[in-house]
């Protein structure tokens, strides 16, 4: 089995710190990011003289808007601290953006409209957005940043001298446009549980802050002590009310297994989201609007393949041209999966499964050959299009063997926050057959990466790795 796993990183679990940005870059970057390719389009079309408020045109600038707004989230607004690093962003910029002319560029295809736009108007918006992105994200961050952190740097000290405090303080020192000095860390423990580059820069124990604070003029301190000493922790904030230094909380969220994590406020009560959907919001739109364009792009390209597939079918083994299969879908409910029928028994799966194996005499001779080829699944674009399924997404199990592992794998039905798929993360890294409990927790592993850091971009990638992999894939059978 292949077992090359490429990690998808943008949230440190060893710490529970977020490998982002501060908040205030961040804000700055979702107003960038989407706004900017929405501006330079209307400079292009200024500059040859068409109107916005067109339909082509319009429809574009709002693809472009919710497009950018997805698959440039994943670029730091932080500035390159190299000139290296300056030349590998311009490049990501340019690729990330080639994916959403292609993605605007198909959908206006698919409309009939894309041959109204003047291609002048194409070119000069697609060349300049990529260049106007990275001149913005080179001098955007050091002109918000020198205006808002204005004066000598903020002294900060870290309450919590372990491995999250150790994570803040290198966080804080490699981030120069923060403006903060971080002078060291107290703890009440002794200096052998500390982290090596935490005993070495203890100010004294937790009792002394008070003092220490109000004797060097401390602006920031940060609370990096584990949710377990929560009454410590109630000591050390009313100790802290008779000084004027902003105080921060930092949560150690490492006993939690993050789903989509986020901070929020319902009616102003601040909240954590430990599981949450990645398709809230807008970014579920863009997931249905890009579903919806690839799965109609398909069938009008592979009908004639599914048309020979349904007659091979038909004409060389009794039965329905259509497996129907019931899996469970979205929220856990009960779906209707289709399959071009590859066997010559038809089980629904939902009372009992059994599993495939290597030259099952169930298979048929062209079952063979479409299961091996995945030809079998196309049927699938149709769940697609009604909307009970997704072209990328955690693979839809029998419900028997739901109902089986759910209760031998810890998070099992988290998968089931978003849509199956016909192809997902998993699939392309070699965990595709097999139904021991080894294979099937690989396989809820990766589903659950995939939920951590879905983007439209990762999508395209495995996209685009599936149509590599499939003729290679020797776990098909």
């Amino acid at each position: 089995m292949i077992n090359q796993r490429q990690p998808l990183r943008s949230y440190d679990r060893s710490t529970g710190v977020s490998a982002s940005e501060p908040t205030s870059l961040f804000v700055l970057k979702s107003l960038l990011y989407p706004v900017m390719p929405v501006l330079t389009l209307g400079l292009c079309m200024l500059v040859w003289r068409e109107s916005l408020l067109q339909g082509p045109y319009f429809l574009m600038a709002v693809l472009a808007f919710f497009g950018a707004a997805d698959v440039l989230d994943a670029l730091p607004m932080a500035p390159p601290r190299h000139r290296s690093m300056a030349i590998a962003s311009l490049l990501d910029i340019i690729f990330r953006w080639c994916l959403v002319i292609a993605f605007i560029w198909a959908l206006l295809e698919i409309a009939g409209i894309a041959r109204q736009l003047r291609w002048e108007v194409l070119v000069s918006w697609a060349i300049s957005t990529p260049l106007v992105l990275w001149v913005g994200r080179l001098y955007a961050p050091h002109l918000f940043v020198r205006a808002s952190n204005s004066g000598a740097p903020r002294k900060v000290v870290i309450a919590g001298a372990n491995r999250l405090g150790a994570k803040l303080a290198g966080k804080l020192e490699e981030s120069p446009w923060l403006n903060m000095e971080v002078l060291g860390f107290f703890d009440d423990r002794d200096s052998g549980r500390m982290p090596e580059e935490c005993a070495r820069r203890v100010l004294g124990k937790l009792g002394w802050m008070r003092d220490y604070i109000a004797r060097n003029s401390i602006d920031v301190v940060y609370i990096t002590l584990p949710m377990t000493r929560h009454p410590r922790i109630t000591e050390l904030l009313q100790s802290l009310k008779d000084s004027t230094a902003s105080v921060y909380f930092v949560p150690d969220l490492t006993m939690c297994d993050l789903v989509q994590p986020r901070f929020d406020l319902v009616n102003g009560v601040p909240v954590v989201a430990v599981c949450e959907s990645p398709f809230y919001g807008g970014r579920g739109i863009a997931k249905r609007v890009s579903d919806i364009a690839i799965s109609a792009f398909a069938i009008a390209l592979l009908s004639p393949v599914m048309l020979a597939v349904a007659a091979a079918i038909r004409l060389t083994s009794p039965g329905p041209v259509i497996f129907r299969q019931k899996r469970y879908g979205l929220d856990g409910k009960e779906i209707v999966v289709y399959k071009f029928r590859s066997m010559t028994v038809t089980e629904d799966g939902n009372k009992s499964y059994t599993q495939v194996t290597r030259n099952d005499s169930r298979v048929t001779p062209v079952g063979s050959f479409i299961r091996a080829t995945s030809l079998d699944e196309l049927p699938q674009l149709l769940n697609v299009l009604e909307g009970t399924m997704s072209i990328v997404g955690p693979r839809p199990h029998a419900v028997a063997v739901n109902e089986q592992y759910r209760r031998l794998i810890p998070g099992y039905m988290l998968r089931h926050k978003v849509k199956p798929g016909i192809t997902g993360w998993a699939q392309v890294n070699g965990f595709r057959g097999g139904d021991d409990i080894g294979s099937m927790r690989s396989r809820i592993e990766h589903d659950l990466e995939y939920l951590q850091h879905w983007s439209l971009t990762l999508d395209l990638m495995i996209i685009l790795k599936t149509a590599m992999v499939v003729w290679n894939d020797r776990h098909a059978y």
